[in-house]
């Protein structure tokens, strides 16, 4: 037996050059589909001119048995000590419990005062005078200004609040190890031979020379800091 002789849409194969039928039965030519549109009479002007107002219906309760409430059906159950399925299809077959009904409240309406405007209000015109002369910017940056110093201000109070904790570096440069100064380097065999020629004239001079050449040698040439001045740079 054919598709098309059953009816099954599964079945049937498409004619050449036609769509795939779906076996629906459709009215003849001259029904109109759709929902027939109902004009007023009066047209433009009566649109215009009136306002039609809808009167609020309350909506009607649907009549019947409101469901089967199965969430408490499952606690009474449970309660009762039964916790199979069969032992809870049996408990419902006996045992009925229904939904309350929802109560459906009615509209509230806000009376509204016949003299209210709606919208936003307008804001004042800005004044010209102070766009010109840059009045806002000034008060922007002054803010922002205060407002850095008012963070400085804070975290100096933290900083002198809070513990320090001293590093190595920071004992080192509160303080520094005292380091004795090498003496001058002499050949081995004149290291106890004493000196024949004192050029200085004292013990304190020679002291204050030395202090003198080890700061100049800074800006001299030589390992020992002992040359001609070096050149500055540019």
């Amino acid at each position: 037996m054919s598709g098309r002789r059953s009816g099954n849409p599964l079945l049937a194969k498409p004619q050449l050059g036609k769509p795939t039928t779906r076996f629906f039965t459709l009215p003849s030519d001259d029904f109109t589909y759709g929902r027939r549109t109902t004009g007023k009479d009066g047209g433009t002007a009566e649109a215009l001119g009136s306002w039609s107002q809808v009167a609020y219906l309350p909506s009607q309760e649907k009549k019947g048995d409101p469901p089967r409430d199965f969430i408490t059906l499952n606690k009474a159950a449970v309660k009762t000590g039964l916790t199979t399925a069969q032992e809870q299809f049996q408990f419902r077959a006996i045992h009925d419990f229904r939904q309350k009904p929802k109560q459906i409240g009615r509209r509230r309406t806000r009376s509204v005062p016949p003299n209210i405007t709606f919208g936003i209000s307008t804001r004042p015109s800005t004044p010209i005078f102070d766009l010109l002369e840059h009045r806002y910017q000034s008060e922007w940056l002054e803010r922002q200004r205060q407002k850095e110093l008012a963070q400085l201000d804070e975290a100096k109070k933290k900083s002198i609040a809070g513990k320090r904790y001293e590093t190595r570096a920071s004992l080192l440069r509160k303080h520094s190890q005292p380091v004795e100064p090498l003496p001058p380097w002499h050949l081995p065999k004149f290291s106890k031979v004493p000196a024949r020629l004192e050029t200085f004239r004292s013990p304190q001079a020679r002291e204050r020379a030395m202090k003198y050449q080890e700061f100049d040698c800074t800006s001299r040439k030589g390992m020992f800091g002992q040359g001609i001045y070096t050149a500055a740079a540019t």
